[in-house]
């Protein structure tokens, strides 16, 4: 048994900050501002300047990607495409594995402003396949080594750039499937496990993931499951299949359905396939649907009447558009009390589809990451779009919608750092749609627990759930919004215990996963 004493923000239905809380053997005794007789003796934690909070949650992550490309080469903050260059081959001459893995390129963020091509990617690595990510995680460069190895899966798909080695659309979703089922999978599992432990130094406590990219008989979906359920240091993880074959879901006794892939209705601003209304500026194009309307309804008619949770990858105001009705049409057809459908990213809303999710109670998992984005600057959203760049992310605005948001990293695209999706959120590069720390802390916190009905047990700091709590270097609510990135992750808590990194075997863990009947 312990007794927290100091600033508690228990990100209740009231916000309340408390000065007490008792925890043991992993749940909360009490919480409130006097502290009861019978814990007078127990041991104390004083926590002086720093305050305790709920633990964090990713809303939406791609963990076997992000598992794979945060043990690869992260090039997000290189200032050149030379710089690029100059630690391919640095890492190309430090590694052994038999195709190199880079993610974060961007033309955006570097001195040339456009992509690293094949050439250059030949030059500086000849010998071995390389797959170079752009930062969206909606495309890829390759170099010639890698092309020669998938050209026949790709060769006049839609997005093959064969000259400069770009991949885009169809054409990147075929290189990644190859790319993902060329990593073993004790590698793959080894990756995991460190991205866990790494997570769980941001505060997060929870992750959900989106899986089903490629692997033979959908393996990485299994994995993960597996892998979840053999976690045994209390992190959680709560598993979306992308797929829009609802059967596969229900073979696999999942509760949820969707993500992006084979559940993105659209593509993205960094590739200008982001599906819009109007075309983008100096265009003809208006970017790309994936899916008709029909489709899509179809869809989510058949995910809803199966009792399943529907996420969706939606960017562009067509692909909102196409979402919401999609998601009406599913609930007309079939009404729901609680569901809690959910439209990802929700980058370009538009009223009609904001109304929509007002009304019919759809959640909205957003990335408060995407706002000001060195990767893709203010700057080239506003030449790409024109006045609709001010009406990007608003956050305010689905917050007066009374619209639940949840806050994730969409990793690897962005990294999985919630002090970060704080800031952002409380310092809107379009002021008018911050929001308070408050609101910041309960998105991501307690919002995200509730989008996979897990807010009974945790997301805040009640009586009776169970103590997963981050304990922070400073009081948030304290703090001059401009200088929230100061505060630092000080210790995660789970189940009232600190943090155990995973060790032994991840094949092991897996094993003792598939028997494990634990929440997925």
């Amino acid at each position: 048994m312990k007794v927290y004493e100091g600033a508690i923000l228990t990100c209740d239905a009231n916000d309340q900050v408390a000065r007490y809380l008792v925890e043991d053997g992993g749940r909360i005794l009490y919480v409130g501002d006097e502290l009861p007789e019978r814990y007078i003796s127990v041991r104390h934690e004083r926590l002086g300047k720093k305050a305790l909070i709920p633990a964090f949650t990713d809303s939406h992550i791609h963990f076997a990607s992000f598992s794979t490309f945060h043990a690869g080469l992260n090039v997000m903050n290189a200032a050149s495409n030379e710089e690029i260059l100059s630690m391919l081959s640095d890492f190309a001459k430090k590694s052994d594995q038999k195709m190199l893995i880079g993610f974060g390129a961007s033309p955006y963020s570097v001195k040339e402003r456009r992509l690293v091509n094949r050439n250059e990617l030949d030059r500086v690595c000849p010998d071995k396949p390389v797959f170079m990510g752009k930062y969206d995680g909606h495309a890829c460069i390759v170099n010639t080594k890698l092309y020669e190895q998938v050209k026949d899966k790709v060769s006049g798909l839609r997005g093959c750039h064969a000259d400069t080695g770009e991949m885009n659309q169809e054409a990147f979703f075929a290189i990644s499937d190859y790319v993902t089922n060329s990593i073993s999978v004790p590698q793959l599992l080894k990756n995991m496990q460190k991205a866990i432990d790494y997570m769980a130094s941001r505060g997060i406590g929870m992750i959900h993931t989106v899986s089903g990219v490629g692997f033979v008989r959908d393996l990485d979906v299994d994995l993960e499951r597996w892998f979840g359920r053999g976690l045994n240091n209390g992190m959680q993880m709560r598993v979306f299949f992308q797929t829009m074959d609802v059967k596969k879901v229900q073979k696999r006794h999942l509760p949820r359905v969707g993500g992006c892939f084979a559940t993105a209705l659209d593509g993205c601003f960094g590739s200008k396939d982001a599906a819009l209304r109007v075309p983008y500026e100096n265009s003809d194009s208006k970017g790309v649907l994936y899916y008709s309307d029909a489709q899509v309804a179809e869809f989510c008619k058949k995910a809803n009447r199966a009792g399943l949770q529907i996420e969706m990858h939606a960017i562009g105001d067509a692909a909102f558009d196409q979402a919401t009705r999609a998601l009406k049409a599913a609930l007309d057809d079939y009404p729901r009390e609680d569901h809690r459908h959910a439209i990802i990213h929700a980058c370009l809303p538009t009223k009609e589809g904001i109304d929509i999710c007002e009304k019919y109670h759809i959640l909205l998992p957003v990335q408060s990451a995407f706002i000001d984005w060195p990767q893709e600057p203010d700057e080239y959203l506003e030449d790409i779009l024109g006045e609709r760049s001010q009406r990007l992310n608003p956050l305010r605005t689905f917050t007066e919608h009374g619209i639940m948001m949840s806050a994730g990293s969409d990793g690897p695209c962005t990294d999985p750092d919630p002090i970060e999706w704080m800031y952002r959120a409380c310092n809107h590069s379009v002021p008018e749609e911050s929001l308070t720390v408050q609101e910041a802390l309960k998105m991501c916190t307690y919002n995200g627990y509730y989008t996979t009905f897990d807010e009974k047990e945790r997301g805040s700091l009640e009586t009776g759930k169970i103590a997963d709590m981050v304990i922070l270097s400073e009081n948030p609510y304290e703090k001059d919004v401009k200088n929230l990135r100061d505060i630092q992750v000080k210790q995660l808590l789970l189940q009232g215990r600190p943090y155990k990194p995973l060790k032994g075997s991840a094949i092991s863990q897996v094993l003792k996963g598939m028997r494990s009947r634990s929440k997925i």
